[in-house]
């Protein structure tokens, strides 16, 4: 049996860099979603566009997140 090392660490480092990434894109969804959820004297002044805006970012966000799991799935199952 011959383990090519090099094609092991590369799949290890991918794999490393892609969870990291994931898990920052899903925070920054997480973070932008509820920053409009806040009921403060700042957030009740918001502007409806900012809001909306934030709201777009973080579906986005989820649906990137979605996007690289089915991605994901499709590569191991197929």
């Amino acid at each position: 049996m011959n383990i090519e090392w090099s094609v092991l660490g590369e799949v290890v480092l991918v794999s490393i860099l892609m969870t990291v990434a994931l898990v920052g894109l899903f925070t920054v969804g997480i973070v932008t979603g509820s920053a409009q959820d806040g009921v403060t004297a700042t957030a009740a002044a918001r502007p409806r566009l900012a809001v909306t805006l934030s709201k777009l970012i973080a579906y986005t966000c989820f649906a990137l997140c979605a996007a690289a799991v089915v991605f994901g799935i499709y590569l191991i199952a197929f």
